[in-house]
């Protein structure tokens, strides 16, 4: 990847796991990451990473172009990455407001970056937007959202040459990974660790991609300058959540009633197209079985640095 010592790079959303582990990512390649995100809750970067208190980063709503703009311009921002967004069970206890973080938020990163002349820009996308088609899965308002973003992207580089690059990732799992239905499996990994029964709601194939693989997606997007507004899928490893738990159970040292049920996730289960990866130079996937051992060693490493494991553990699983 190109050299990032000393840049600064936005990252939006870093309160999520993805963004989390961008930060932990850039942090490490000598990049300067600044978040911007609502809240300051800096959980999952603890969680992660040494040293979270020292990340600059700036509270403010994506919806807020003016605070936005001025973030840009205060730090000399020369690559973003925009993962801030509300998920699918939010979008629908929320329309009007999912709305405008979703779809007014990714017009104003987009737009911001068409001021300040930033050529580097990935955003994230979702595997539930191809499911907004003709097809047998479940639509959804967020599906939707997901799909005006990247249809705006398109018209920003038509219309003014703003470039971007949307990532479509499926289901994502480890460390941090701990909202929304998906996330079940990470959940599953930290509750066999600590001994806790625990349920996956749900059975059949999906698409796994540890974070820090994901994460590292969105760095490469950004490591050079892009022309045109593709998307890709970022799928991971195909498995099905029967061999996930199979696999989790054989590496934890402690027993515990780990099981699934219920119906499949309405997502499709492909294999990954390695597209993205040929674009960004991308090294391999990480295999599930390492994936789930390097999640299970970092709750390891985490709970030794002081981190409550236990305490997280039991608020995931009741």
């Amino acid at each position: 990847m190109t050299d990032f010592a000393g840049k600064s790079i936005l990252v939006t959303g870093a309160a999520g796991c993805i963004g989390a582990w961008t930060v932990k990512c850039l942090t490490e390649m000598g990049a300067k990451p600044v978040v911007y995100d609502l809240t300051d809750n800096r959980a999952r970067l603890d969680l992660i990473m040494e040293g979270a208190e020292d990340v600059v980063w700036e509270t403010g709503d994506i919806t807020d172009y003016d605070r936005l703009t001025a973030i840009i311009a205060q730090y000399d921002i020369s690559a973003i990455i925009h993962l801030a967004a509300l998920q699918v069970p939010f979008c629908k206890a929320d329309p009007v407001g999912s709305t405008r973080v979703n779809v007014m938020g990714s017009i104003n990163i987009l737009e911001a970056a068409r001021q300040a002349g930033i050529k580097r820009l990935s955003y994230a996308s979702s595997v539930a937007a191809p499911a907004m088609g003709d097809n047998e899965f479940l639509a959804t308002l967020y599906g939707a959202h997901k799909i005006c973003g990247e249809q705006m992207a398109a018209v920003y580089w038509q219309d003014w040459q703003v470039p971007s690059i949307g990532i479509r990732p499926g289901i994502i799992y480890g460390p941090g990974r701990d909202q929304g239905m998906s996330a079940a499996p990470s959940v599953a990994m930290l509750a066999a660790l600590e001994g806790k029964p625990y349920n996956v709601p749900f059975s059949g194939p999906l698409t796994f991609c540890h974070v820090e693989d994901a994460a590292l997606r969105f760095i490469g997007a950004v490591s050079k300058d892009q022309t045109g507004a593709p998307v890709f899928e970022m799928n991971g490893t195909p498995a099905d959540t029967a061999s996930i738990l199979d696999m989790i159970t054989a590496k934890t040292e402690v027993s515990a009633e780990i099981s699934f049920s219920g119906d499949p996730m309405p997502f499709p289960a492909e294999p990954d197209d390695g597209r993205l990866d040929e674009l960004i130079g991308a090294s391999p996937y990480r295999s599930l079985e390492q994936g789930i051992e390097d999640t299970l060693l970092m709750f390891k490493q985490a709970k030794k640095r002081g981190v409550d494991i236990p305490a997280l553990a039991e608020r995931l699983t009741t």
